[in-house]
């Protein structure tokens, strides 16, 4: 996902292009499989920056933390990142990035590469406990059988009598 910007870096500030980004599967290094994104990007041209805003969709593959069963996550990404060249458009003078900047930068091809920030905002809208349903029963502790599918033929181990008297507040 590389645009060229060195056209939108000789603009006055304020100026801006929309750029569609079409389902994309090289993005071996965002996700472990084959991941496409798609969505719209806003490059603003910025006093000092390129500001890429947009808004982006993509699924990826995860395993349910109950069952541990494949499926597949949809995420809707809101990014918002700011790139700094390196490289004046105009002088082809090398220019400082601030310090309080992060480390998305406008290379010296003046082509900004929205993977870092995909992948990083793609880290941050996983879920730490993903589940391939709300209603997900999970793995039998005894024999690991997924419950999803039904129930399993395991005996149902004797109840704990220090435990009786909670499990009637229960029913």
């Amino acid at each position: 996902m590389q645009i060229n910007v060195a056209q939108l870096l000789k603009e006055p500030i304020g100026s801006f292009r929309h750029y569609q980004i079409a389902k994309t599967s090289d993005l071996s290094s965002v996700s472990e499989g084959s991941c496409q994104v798609e969505g719209e990007v806003k490059l603003l041209r910025t006093d000092r920056s390129i500001l890429a805003s947009g808004t982006l969709m993509t699924e990826v593959t995860m395993l349910c933390s109950r069952c541990l069963s494949p499926f597949n996550l949809p995420l809707t990404l809101k990014i918002e990142e700011e790139y700094f060249p390196t490289i004046d458009v105009v002088s082809g003078a090398h220019l400082s990035v601030p310090a309080d900047s992060s480390d998305l930068t406008i290379d010296e091809n003046h082509i900004i590469d929205l993977t870092e920030a995909v992948r990083q905002y793609m880290l941050l809208a996983t879920p730490m406990k993903p589940l391939c349903r709300t209603d997900c029963a999970g793995l039998c502790p005894q024999c690991g059988y997924n419950l999803n599918y039904g129930p399993c033929n395991c005996t149902v181990s004797p109840v704990d009598t220090r435990w009786v008297k909670l499990r009637e507040l229960m029913e």
